[in-house]
């Protein structure tokens, strides 16, 4: 009989499962400090290339701010990735549904704001509006502020008055701690070798090593064999994908 382990589909992401590393140490130190119950600043921007952990850190910050309020759920996030090809007037009201009375504003992909008038208005007044309330405002995009065409020209250079951050875990030394912390999670040993074989067949985008290193380990446990090179050779070559 095949023991078959049931990742989740979507990983529970907070600060105790977020692996700090020379790539994403300021983002993740600016991030607890501007949940922390005592936090001076209340205005956080990250940045950074695909994959790379800015969503991970802005759920950690949901679930932070919903333990410190002791309700029941995280803080509502609001991605622009779940509304391609939405009129901007239908993406306006779906903020404002969303964070109406939220203790916080957690907006992931600016990058991808539609860059009309009316979008950039509406994420421009509901900036102002949680910041006049003293509210914590966390954001992400691709880019530095200033490179944010797309928004409101004000917005963009209110961005810089907070605390900024670049996360990137693309060098080898970040995405190989990555590959043990997730290991370890799973309770499975890589071996060095193996780490150092996916470094250099993988794209540099965090998901898709999650998403690799799951399918070796459920390939090593239906064929009873150790992770391996091999092993994780057939993974990738889609041989895996057939047990």
């Amino acid at each position: 009989m095949q023991l078959i382990l049931d990742f989740p589909v979507k990983p529970h992401y907070d600060f105790a499962n977020f692996v700090v590393c020379s790539g994403n140490e300021t983002a993740f130190r600016f991030t607890q400090r501007l949940v922390s119950p005592d936090a001076e600043e209340t205005l956080l921007y990250l940045h950074g290339p695909a994959g790379s952990g800015k969503t991970h850190l802005l759920e950690a910050c949901a679930a932070a701010i919903g333990r410190h309020l002791d309700i029941a759920a995280p803080a509502p996030i609001f991605s622009f990735k779940e509304t391609p090809g939405m009129a901007s007037s239908a993406i306006a009201a779906l903020l404002q549904r969303r964070f109406l009375e939220a203790p916080a504003l957690l907006v992931d992909d600016l990058h991808l704001a539609p860059p009309d008038q009316t979008m950039k208005g509406a994420v421009w007044q509901l900036f102002n509006d949680f910041h006049a309330m003293g509210k914590p405002i966390v954001t992400t995009g691709l880019t530095p502020p200033k490179e944010l065409s797309n928004l409101d020209d004000h917005l963009a250079s209110r961005l810089l008055w907070g605390l900024v951050a670049r996360v990137d875990v693309s060098d080898d030394e970040s995405r190989q701690m990555i590959i043990k912390k997730l290991a370890a999670d799973r309770q499975v040993t890589f071996p060095d070798d193996v780490s150092e074989f996916l470094l250099r067949q993988l794209p540099r985008d965090i998901p898709t090593l999650i998403g690799t290193l799951d399918r070796i380990i459920r390939h090593a446990i239906a064929t009873a064999r150790k992770v391996t090179p091999r092993l994780a050779a057939e993974v990738l070559n889609n041989k895996g994908d057939q047990q």
